[in-house]
């Protein structure tokens, strides 16, 4: 059997190509890109460069990014617009680009996820306040919690008895 002789090491890929590799990857922010592109260590100068080229071709776009990752949450998930708008912000999406992404009536949508929360996570006979607590810790506006919670205690009145 023969020795294993020393691993070769691959070329560092150029910057350009680990930006398109990120963005095959998922979208991107502006903000979190160059974050990433950084902690591979590249220069701001090539870290600069790359994001104008990106962008001139069309490869960045932050506004159908963030539109669709907005989309994405908003349609498919329960979270409240809160939490989305601060996981956009997170991801490095300028707040004024995610709130034009906003509806202008949110209420069903807002009522209907925060239902689904707590129909998930509380049994009857749960603590009304503590069922509150959680509405308004997950960010969810006080009146979507009251409208949901007292659905919900009807709900579990009618069930119990049937």
């Amino acid at each position: 059997m023969e020795a294993a002789g020393p691993k070769r090491q691959r070329p560092r890929p150029s910057c350009k190509a680990k930006a398109v590799d990120f963005l095959a990857r998922s979208d991107q922010s502006i903000r979190r890109l160059t974050e990433k592109l950084q902690r591979k260590e590249y220069t701001d100068e090539e870290i600069q460069e790359t994001i104008d080229w990106l962008q001139e071709k069309h490869f960045l776009r932050e506004e159908d990014g963030c539109q669709r990752r907005f989309e994405h949450m908003y349609q498919n998930t329960i979270y409240s617009l809160r939490q989305i708008v601060v996981k956009l912000r997170q991801q490095g999406y300028d707040k004024d680009l995610v709130q034009s992404f906003v509806p202008d009536d949110t209420t069903e949508r807002e009522y209907k996820a925060a239902y689904k929360v707590i129909s998930r996570k509380f049994k009857p006979g749960a603590d009304k306040q503590k069922i509150y607590q959680h509405l308004c810790m997950k960010g969810f506006d006080y009146d979507v919690a009251r409208n949901a919670v007292e659905d919900l205690l009807y709900t579990w009145e009618k069930e119990a008895d049937e």
